[in-house]
């Protein structure tokens, strides 16, 4: 009886301390949502010998000095904190602000989502998960009998969640609140975070589905989140790691939002991608697994598995479901790669990814200032369009602005 009696004065104990720390992290979050500090936080260890990727010489480079040099200048004014261009295997310009470098972690807000998919897909090449459209209870026990069983790895990584879409709120007791602030958020998710649709029916963007992923991924696999990036995806790129957010000291990560990683590791990632999931002729994700994350689908088909695709042309994107408000990102022009797809977040952290040109433009940073006067406003298409204007070996047309 006394050791019952304990073990509930423990568990007691540990709940109002999970209570306490809550309940200090949402005063914090409400006052400043977007100066939130993630914490506690986890090293996320990378490759042993970190190696810079080769960057061209004179003779290699086939973008046009002035359009690279227009392309900085567009990425210092807008607040940026690291700014690069990679083409075809060697990098053509590079730019850093003051007190950042090539191996500073800088926080990737929503670029931590296409993370996500791409630690699924190395998931599925060691043959641990079987398919995009396996349920999440076979891998999340606590889902198994819950009308979250219905969801697929698929709906998690493309929105379809069936999940709430995100939002803010100031009541404590809102669900928004305990499925990012809480020490168990994956449990809370799990058990509360509202469900009103059906799975597959509707995009729902979120940081909630995508932090389920660690869950499944650690159900999956036996290993804890971080440790599984570390050693299945950013050593294999020769990557350097960084920090990566967690509930508690221990506990699971938040895969969806806020892992902090140099610059340089963002770009492998893409680099990644752009040779279909092969890095240095070795093959880390499935065959045929990138043009599946590159698929929109008929609730938003300018979004796939954790990346954005520059077509059908918007003028203005939103993050949520298209034709709600809220925040829409400008595009001035379509893309002059139509195929072009990208890592969007938060704050304006874009990896814009050009297959027909071979062509990748990183800026990541804090939000760009608010358009005053005559000032330009953030534009979506500038970078990529700029560079790919200036490229020496083609003669392209300018496309016509077409709102959608």
């Amino acid at each position: 009886m006394l050791a019952v009696t304990s073990a509930n004065a423990f568990a007691q104990t540990d709940a109002a301390e999970s209570r306490r720390i809550f309940e200090e992290r949402l005063a914090t979050f409400i006052k400043d949502p977007g100066n939130f500090p993630y914490a506690p936080m986890e090293p996320l260890a990378g490759a042993s010998r970190w190696k810079p990727l080769p960057t061209a010489s004179a003779t290699q480079a086939r973008i046009a000095p002035e359009a690279i040099g227009k392309a900085k200048a567009y990425a210092e004014m807008m607040n940026s904190s690291a700014f690069i261009v990679w083409r075809d295997g060697r990098i053509e310009g590079e730019w850093y602000a003051k007190g950042v470098d090539a191996r500073t972690p800088l926080v990737s807000k929503s670029l931590s989502k296409p993370l996500t998919a791409i630690a699924i897909g190395r998931a599925m090449a060691l043959g641990k998960i079987r398919s995009l459209d396996q349920s999440i209870a076979d891998f999340i026990p606590s889902a198994k009998g819950t009308p979250k069983a219905k969801i697929t790895i698929r709906y998690l990584l493309d929105m379809r969640s069936g999940m709430l879409d995100q939002g803010f709120s100031p009541d404590p007791a809102h669900p928004y609140n305990s499925a990012l602030l809480d020490t168990d958020f994956g449990q809370r998710i799990i058990e509360s975070y509202p469900m009103p649709y059906e799975p597959g029916t509707r995009y729902s963007y979120a940081n909630a589905p995508s932090d389920l992923i660690a869950m499944v991924i650690e159900g999956a696999t036996g290993r804890r989140y971080g440790e599984f990036l570390s050693r299945e995806v950013l050593r294999p790129l020769g990557a350097q790691g960084g920090r990566i957010w967690v509930g508690k000291p221990g506990g699971l990560a938040h895969s969806g939002c806020c892992t902090y990683l140099p610059a340089d590791t963002y770009l492998r990632l893409a680099v990644l991608l752009l040779d279909d999931g092969k890095w240095l002729n070795k093959r880390l994700l499935p065959t045929g697994y990138v043009a599946e994350m590159r698929k929109g689908t008929a609730q938003n088909p300018n979004f796939g598995l954790g990346i954005w695709i520059g077509e059908p042309y918007r003028l203005r994107r939103g993050f949520g479901a298209p034709g709600t408000p809220g925040p829409q990102v400008l595009h001035s022009e379509p893309y002059l790669d139509p195929d072009l797809y990208l890592f969007d977040g938060n704050s304006n952290q874009i990896v814009a990814i050009s297959p027909k040109h071979r062509l990748i433009v990183l800026r990541v940073g804090p939000t760009p200032p608010a358009p005053k006067g005559g000032s330009a406003e953030w534009d979506n298409a500038f970078l990529p369009n700029t560079l790919i204007r200036g490229l020496t070996r083609h003669q392209l047309p300018t496309p016509r602005p077409t709102a959608r």
